[in-house]
Order: structure tokens, then C-alpha cells, then sequence
């Protein structure tokens, strides 16, 4: 079998699928594998059809098709699926070959990947990817670590399917040995989680404090992402705030009060405490979240504590005046604390992470990219992601316009 590919890609779940078409957009090669084989062939009857992407059904078939150094990227469910496919790879691949693990991994399980991948010739990459699936498909925040000799063989396709900056600088470089790219991804969440708490407590300000309407909120932060704040998240708040549903009411209202998590906050403050790095902010937006799963506790609570709504009585122009500035002022706080981790982390581990070359990464494609940035592709998009994702409900059913957001996705 000629080879002919120029990398392959393992896990055909959306975020898969769509970097295999960003990748082939751009010229790229891609050998497309997936252990449900049978979804091979409907990712090339369907997503893929019509371009140069390639189907294989083994990795034996897979490995034969790549051009040297082989290049193979896992985009599979962290934890134990991705040691399972390095040993599995580790059959197929010759040294010099690449592996690369794309998910969201503990960075300590990347460092050990990092050695014993390196201990049998072959070199090691794991790489934070951001900006969901959207970003996947039109250009993502990528934040690679790992084996610095495999960087010079993935740079070319990582930078050129990352989203770019308006000075076309693309929003991906090395980061750093070992763990480090997992690890900076894993800030970047613990950071997003902060700039999540920091809206939402905003908007209870906004809500319950001064008594505005969706609409009127919407306008808020309407004006907000034209100026310093200007962000994915206060972007698409903005656009939340005015999706109504088919009753036409506000469909924020309707969306249930409890928030999950993947683990990549918890781990960011988790390793904070190990090294005695005070992140408050990103600590405490953690905890919010684990609170708003508790409703069964909090409905019992609030029909014993009544809350107090006192009326605001003072200039409300003034007060959203100090909410921005108060939720402005957070945010540099929130993004302060997460790199005093970062260069705690980098003195740990023996990391040279480049702090400013980490800042520029999260210009474009990621989701904490903020003023100055690239621009997102796919905006409402993106918010109907957001907006889907939630548990959303009407009468005790999911609304028929949360039923299309979905359909759509």
C-alpha cells in the first residue's frame, strides 16, 4: 500500500470529524479511523464526501497509508482509551513515528505518556485544543506539549488549521516538555469557568438587583462587547439573552439552574493547592458550579431561608457603570491568578513555558478569546451550542425550539 497520507486522526466524534475536514480544507492528507468501523464509512458517505480524506479499517491499514515520520492523532475520551490506543499503536508504528493526543488529558498523565512513548523511539505530543466544535472546524486555539523534537513534524498542519489573529498569525506554538500543553489547556479552563461565574453573577445584579428584563439585558451587554470586554462569552450571553422561545418568552428563563463539569476546572485548582497557589477566583466559580447541582438541597432551602429582595434605590445607570467595571477588573484578576499557576507549574516541572506566546494563543479560535482576537466564525452558531448543551425546559419537557437548536447540531 503507497502511503500517501500526510496524518491520521482516530475518534470520529464531532470534534474529530471537524478537525479531519479543517485539515483537509487546507490541503492535508487525512486517513480517518474509528475502533466502530462502520462509522468510517458513513463519515466518507456523508461529512467527508467528495474530498481527499481517506477511510481505513485497521490500524494496520491506517499505519500503511501514512507518510514517514508517521503522524497519528487520538481525539478520544481521556483516561484509559488513550493508553489502550498508544499500546495499540505502539504494534503498528516505527520509531521516529508521532503520537498525539488531542483530548482534554491530566497533564500528569501526559507527562507519563511523554516517557514511555519516548522509551520505545517513537516521540509523544498531547495538545490542548480549543473552541469546541465550531472552533474544531474553522479553527481552533491549539496548545501543544510533549516531545519538543515532534513539534518541527506537526507545526505545518497545527498551524495551519488554528484560527488566526488579524495580523495572520496563527493561534498555536510549542508550549512546552512533557505535560505542559495539557497543563496550559487546563488554565484556560479553569479561567473560562471564572469568566463564566463572573457573568452570571452580573446578570443576577442586572436581574434580581435592578429588575431588567431579558431585553434589556440583552442591550447591556449588547453595549459591553463593543469595548473592553468585548468576548466569545459576553458575545454570546448577548445573544442568549435575546433567543426566545416559541411562546416568546425568554428562553434563559426556562433553562435549568444546575451546571456540570468535565474535571479540567477541578483539576486546575487541584493543582494550585499542591503548590499553594491562591487561584480564589477560578476556585470559588468551581464550587458555584458544584452548588447549582445541588437543586433537590437548594429548592428545600428556599422554602425555609426566604430571600430578601431589598429595592435598589440609588442611580441603576450608575450601578451598571460598576457592575462592568467590576466584572472587567475580575477578569484581569481571574487571568492573573491562572498564570501566577502557570509559572509556579513551569518552575516545578521544569517547564520553559512562554508566557507571552501562551497570551497570544488565546487571541482567536479558544473560548476565553477577548478583545483584539480573531473573529469567530459561526457566532450564532456557536450560541445555539450553548444553548443546547444546557438542560432546557418547558413545562417539564424540553421546549420544541430547544428540540431544533438541537436538530440543527
Amino acid at each position: 500500500m503507497e502511503p500517501q497520507a500526510d496524518i491520521a486522526l482516530i475518534g470520529l466524534a464531532v470534534m474529530g470529524q471537524n478537525l479531519i475536514l479543517n485539515m483537509n480544507d487546507h490541503g492535508f492528507t487525512v486517513v480517518a479511523y474509528n475502533r466502530t468501523v462502520s462509522k468510517v464509512d458513513d463519515f466518507l458517505a456523508n461529512e467527508a464526501k467528495g474530498t481527499n480524506i481517506i477511510g481505513a479499517h485497521s490500524l494496520a491499514e491506517m499505519a500503511a497509508l501514512l507518510k514517514r515520520p508517521r503522524r497519528v492523532m487520538l481525539m478520544v475520551k481521556a483516561g484509559p482509551a488513550v493508553d489502550e490506543f498508544i499500546e495499540q499503536l505502539l504494534a503498528v508504528l516505527e520509531p521516529g513515528d508521532i503520537i498525539i493526543d488531542g483530548g482534554n488529558s491530566l497533564f500528569d498523565d501526559t507527562t507519563r505518556r511523554t516517557g514511555y512513548v519516548e522509551s520505545r523511539g517513537l516521540l509523544y505530543v498531547g495538545t490542548g485544543v480549543s473552541g469546541g466544535e465550531e472552533g474544531a472546524r474553522h479553527g481552533p486555539s491549539i496548545m501543544p506539549g510533549g516531545s519538543p523534537a515532534a513539534w518541527p513534524h506537526v507545526k505545518p498542519i497545527f498551524q495551519a488549521i488554528a484560527a488566526k489573529v488579524a495580523d495572520g498569525v496563527p493561534c498555536c506554538d510549542w508550549v512546552g516538555e512533557g505535560g505542559a500543553g495539557h497543563y496550559v489547556k487546563m488554565v484556560h479552563n479553569g479561567i473560562e469557568y471564572g469568566d463564566m461565574q463572573l457573568i452570571c453573577e452580573a446578570y443576577h445584579m442586572m436581574k434580581d438587583g435592578l429588575g431588567l428584563s431579558a431585553d434589556e439585558m440583552h442591550e447591556v451587554f449588547k453595549e459591553w462587547n463593543t469595548g473592553d470586554l468585548d468576548s466569545y462569552l459576553i458575545e454570546i450571553t448577548r445573544d442568549i439573552l435575546a433567543t426566545k422561545d416559541e411562546d416568546g418568552a425568554p428562553l434563559v428563563d426556562k433553562i435549568l439552574d444546575t451546571a456540570g463539569q468535565k474535571g479540567t476546572g477541578k483539576w486546575t485548582v487541584i493543582s494550585s493547592q499542591d503548590m499553594g497557589i491562591p487561584i480564589t477566583l477560578i476556585a470559588e466559580a468551581v464550587y458555584a458550579r458544584c452548588v447549582s447541582a445541588m437543586k433537590a438541597q437548594r429548592v428545600a432551602a428556599s422554602k425555609v431561608f426566604k430571600a430578601g429582595r431589598p429595592k435598589f434605590a440609588g442611580d441603576p445607570a450608575r450601578w451598571l457603570v460598576d457592575i462592568r467595571n467590576a466584572l472587567y477588573a475580575s477578569k484581569i484578576i481571574s487571568y492573573a491568578q491562572g498564570y501566577m499557576l502557570m509559572r509556579a507549574a513551569a518552575a516545578q516541572y521544569g517547564w520553559n513555558l512562554n508566557n507571552g506566546g501562551i497570551a497570544l494563543m488565546w487571541r482567536g479560535g479558544c473560548i476565553i478569546r477577548s478583545r483584539s482576537s480573531a473573529t469567530s466564525p459561526r457566532r450564532s452558531r456557536r450560541t445555539r451550542s450553548w444553548i443546547t448543551c444546557c438542560s432546557i425546559r418547558s413545562s417539564g419537557k424540553r421546549s420544541s425550539a430547544a428540540r431544533e437548536a438541537g436538530a440543527r447540531w
